[in-house]
């Protein structure tokens, strides 16, 4: 069995460690977001293509080289948060769920029909970072389950319900800037969602301030900044050009007006 397997973020490394480990025969492993050649593919007769969050479209002439097809890894139940932000959109809605989806790839962004889906929990402590990373070991271990029965014909693909699903965008640094008219819950939401890029920040005094780590709270503390609805309590802070601080020696150095 040849495999090719395609991803180039950090939640690709587990799942591709899971099937070094396990024994499968990877012909070729692309690491760099590059547009894939359909005649270098086809030379090496692929009998699967394994994708785990890669930076460019795939094409349908890549799509249809492989016998058994193209097993995507996309962190969201499908067909929820389809598109590049499905862990930091879930984060920021408050999910209490998320999870890992394998489909048969189509020629539409996280649209084919699902192989197998599996949740698991999001705390009230998980920012961007951790999530990402309970999310590909959970994948990891996931495709080693699924993969043998997938292989031997054992699953059926199943179409998704289109009337369900949800997209989600590709996040500009502009999206990190606090809307202080937003509730403290809201906000420290965004604080985890975008832990570590594209960060949450803020201008203070003039001063542009990334908020590395905050909580919500009801009432007024030290180092807390009001918003719409309670305070927004700022455990870790980052100044332009100066290494993380807590809230407090932040505003011992930037006291407020």
């Amino acid at each position: 069995m040849k495999i090719i397997f395609i991803g180039t973020s950090q939640f690709s490394v587990y799942p591709l460690e899971s099937l070094i480990k396990n024994g499968y025969n990877l012909v070729k492993v692309i690491r760099k977001p590059i547009t894939l050649n359909p005649e270098e593919i086809s030379k090496l007769e692929p009998d699967l293509i394994i994708v785990a969050s890669y930076g460019k479209i795939i094409s349908s002439d890549i799509l249809t080289i492989p016998r058994l097809g193209c097993l995507n890894l996309h962190p969201s139940l499908l067909p929820k948060y389809r598109g590049p932000s499905p862990i930091q959109t879930a984060i920021l809605n408050n999910d209490k769920t998320t999870g890992i989806t394998i489909i048969l790839m189509d020629e539409k962004i996280d649209h084919g029909p699902i192989i197998a889906q599996r949740d698991m929990e999001i705390t009230a402590d998980d920012n961007y970072q951790t999530l990402e990373k309970k999310i590909a070991q959970r994948a990891a271990n996931f495709l080693i389950e699924i993969l043998p029965q997938y292989l031997q014909g054992k699953i059926k693909p199943q179409p998704q319900k289109e009337n369900q699903a949800s997209y989600t965008k590709t996040l500009t640094r502009q999206d990190g800037q606090i809307d202080w008219q937003k509730s403290a819950q809201e906000i420290a939401r965004q604080v985890r969602a975008f832990y570590p890029w594209p960060g949450a920040w803020t201008e203070f005094n003039g001063l542009r301030v990334k908020i590395l780590k905050a909580k919500a709270v009801e009432t007024k503390q030290e180092s807390a900044l009001p918003t719409r609805k309670g305070f927004l309590f700022l455990e870790i802070v980052q100044p332009a050009g100066k290494k993380p601080m807590t809230g407090q020696e932040f505003f011992r150095g930037h006291p407020l007006k």
